[in-house]
C-alpha cells in the first residue's frame, strides 16, 4: 500500500542548491559538477536504458546476486525491518530483497520526485500488504524518516555502487550519515563495483549505443532549462577515461570549440578541449570495501560476490 506524505509541489531547496553546486562548479578549474543532480525525471529514465545495455554489467550482475541469495539474505537480516533504500530511482531490484527477508514497511529516497513516486506506486502494487512510503529528497542531507518506521529495525539498502560516485572521504560522511539516520541495530546492504579491466570499465561508460553520452548530455540540457543557460549541447562531446591512480572511471563533457556561456546570470568561458568533471565512479578491491565500511562506523559481516569477481553485495552492522 502506497502511503504519501505532505509536500509542496516545489522544492526550492533542491533548486537553490542545483544553482548553487552548478555555480559553484564551473567557477573552478578544473570544472566539476556532482554527479547528483543527472537525474532529473528524463536522466532518471536514461540511467534506467543505461541498466539494460549489453556493456553495463552492474546492473544484471547485481541483480543475480539478489536473485540467488535470498535465501542467505533472509537468514543473515531476519524479518520485520524496515528497508530504506538510498537513491531508489525505479527500484527494479528491490523486490528480490523485499520477497526475500519479508519487511514491516519500506522507504525509498530519491531527489527525482515525479519518478520516484511512479516505481512507489508500482512496488505498491505489486506487494499490496506492506506499506511503502517515498521521502523526496537528497540522501547527502539530513533526512527525517516517517514516524511509521521510528520503533522498526532497519536495513538500509543502497544498490548500484552509487557509493563510488563520491570522493573517498565523502564516501566515509555518508556512511557516517547514514549510521546515524538507521540507529542502534541497523544494517546495511551496499553495492560496490570491482577493480577490473580497464577496457571493460570504460565500455560499460562510453556504449556503442551513445546512450550514456545523452545521459551525461543531458546535465546540460537541464541547467538549460532550469537556470537560464544556455550552453551549446552540440559542442559538447561525453569522455570516459580510466584513472589507474584513484581506481575510478571518470565521465567529463568536453568541449569542442572555445566556448562562451551564461548559468543563472553568470559568465562562464572554456577553451578547446577543457572539460566539466561530471561524475566519477570509484572501483574497489576486497580491503577496500573492509576499510570503507569500517571507517563509515559499519562493521561487515557477509559478502556475495559473482564467479567473475565483477561485483560485490556486502551486509553489515551498525558499529
Amino acid at each position: 500500500m502506497l502511503l504519501t506524505l505532505d509536500a509542496p509541489a516545489a522544492n526550492p531547496v533542491a533548486d537553490s542548491s542545483f544553482r548553487r553546486d552548478i555555480v559553484e562548479g564551473l567557477s573552478r578549474y578544473p570544472k566539476a559538477t556532482p554527479p547528483i543532480w543527472f537525474y532529473d525525471r528524463r536522466g532518471s529514465e536514461l540511467f534506467e536504458e543505461i541498466a539494460d545495455l549489453p556493456e553495463y554489467y552492474p546492473t544484471r550482475t547485481e541483480t543475480a546476486l539478489l536473485e540467488r541469495h535470498g535465501a542467505d539474505f533472509a537468514d543473515a537480516v531476519g524479518p520485520g525491518r524496515a528497508v530504506i533504500e538510498f537513491g531508489a530511482g525505479s527500484a527494479r531490484k528491490t523486490p528480490h530483497l523485499l520477497r526475500a527477508i519479508d519487511p514491516s514497511a519500506y522507504v525509498p529516497i530519491d531527489i527525482s520526485g515525479d519518478f520516484l513516486h511512479a516505481s512507489s506506486a508500482a512496488l505498491a502494487s505489486a506487494f499490496p500488504g506492506l506499506p511503502v512510503l517515498p521521502l523526496v529528497g537528497d540522501f547527502h542531507a539530513d533526512l527525517t524518516l516517517p514516524n511509521m518506521v521510528d520503533d522498526l529495525p532497519r536495513l538500509g539498502f543502497f544498490p548500484g555502487s552509487t557509493i563510488g560516485n563520491m570522493e573517498p572521504s565523502s564516501a566515509v560522511d555518508l556512511l557516517r550519515s547514514m549510521r546515524r539516520l538507521l540507529g542502534e541495530g541497523a544494517m546495511l546492504l551496499i553495492g560496490m563495483d570491482q577493480i577490473k579491466d580497464p577496457a571493460r570499465l570504460i565500455a560499460a561508460y562510453d556504449d556503442a549505443a551513445g546512450v550514456t553520452a545523452a545521459f551525461n548530455l543531458n546535465l546540460l540540457a537541464r541547467i538549460n532549462r532550469e537556470l537560464e543557460g544556455d550552453l551549446p549541447l552540440e559542442d559538447f562531446a561525453h569522455r570516459a577515461i580510466w584513472n589507474d591512480g584513484k581506481a575510478r572511471i571518470e565521465m567529463h563533457l568536453e568541449a569542442l570549440r572555445p566556448l562562451r556561456f551564461h548559468v543563472a546570470g553568470h559568465a562562464f568561458a572554456m577553451e578547446q578541449g577543457e572539460t566539466i568533471h561530471s561524475e566519477s565512479s570509484h572501483k574497489y578491491g576486497p580491503r577496500d570495501e573492509q576499510l570503507l565500511l569500517r571507517a563509515g562506523g559499519w562493521e561487515p559481516a557477509r559478502q556475495w560476490t559473482d564467479p567473475d569477481g565483477l561485483f560485490s553485495l556486502i551486509l553489515a552492522a551498525a558499529a
